[in-house]
């Protein structure tokens, strides 16, 4: 019998101390908790906020009514990025090749989550962002340098050389950083970078490349929200 169309696919990325979990379809929405049921609950609860992500793409995400609606598909073991706090694992299914439909799709996707901070930066422009219990926590420039210098290593991971810095501000850095987001993403998906690298090492699928890439940027966008004073 074939599944409702109003269920939603995802993985379970498990490790010893937390537990990722992302939408199969949706990159960037992903979310972590304590233990699966928490994880799962998070991402329910982040889904409004991904929507309006999405919102201006109209690719036609709907928010869920209930977590109910998410159908565990695969469950992997962590690693110790899992339990350091971020995602570490690709799920199956991001190994398949990108049709020139999914990869217009994908590429709008990452554009709305980079629409997304760049509106959150402007908007806590000149904030001061709330500190953790002990004093520490990034503020507004040194999350925006951390989204930079993270979409390097990702460029890296997939095969493509990210820009040399030329000294220009962050605005226009991230620009350059989204411009050659989008151009290894092109040349993956249409296998002009070797699967693996000079040393045999695997290199990341684009599929994978843009789950990382979105919910890196989605992330910090949602950690500055929470964090404006």
């Amino acid at each position: 019998m074939a599944r409702s169309s109003n269920k939603i696919d995802v993985y379970l990325e498990v490790g010893k101390k937390k537990v990722f979990t992302g939408a199969i379809d949706w990159p960037g929405w992903c979310r972590s908790g304590n233990d699966e049921e928490s994880a799962l609950q998070a991402l329910f609860d982040a889904g409004p906020r991904y929507a309006r992500a999405l919102r201006a793409s109209r690719l036609g995400f709907k928010t869920p009514t209930d977590v109910s609606t998410f159908v565990v598909i695969e469950r992997l073991k962590g690693n110790a990025t899992t339990d350091f706090g971020a995602p570490g694992i690709a799920p199956s299914s991001d190994a398949s090749p990108l049709n020139p439909e999914e990869l217009k799709r994908l590429q709008k996707i990452l554009r709305a989550c980079w629409r997304t901070f760049d509106a959150t930066v402007k908007s806590a422009a000149g904030e001061s962002l709330r500190t953790g219990p002990r004093g520490g926590g990034r503020q507004l420039e040194g999350i925006i340098q951390h989204v930079l210098d993270s979409n390097a290593g990702y460029l890296n991971a997939v095969g493509w050389k990210s820009p040399k810095s030329d000294g220009s501000d962050q605005e226009n850095q991230f620009e350059q950083s989204q411009q050659a987001t989008l151009s290894a993403l092109t040349a993956s998906a249409r296998g002009e970078i070797p699967t693996k690298g000079p040393r045999g090492g695997s290199r990341w699928s684009p599929r994978y490349f843009v789950r990382r890439a979105a919910w890196h940027i989605l992330d910090h966008a949602w950690e500055i929200e929470d964090r404006v004073l």
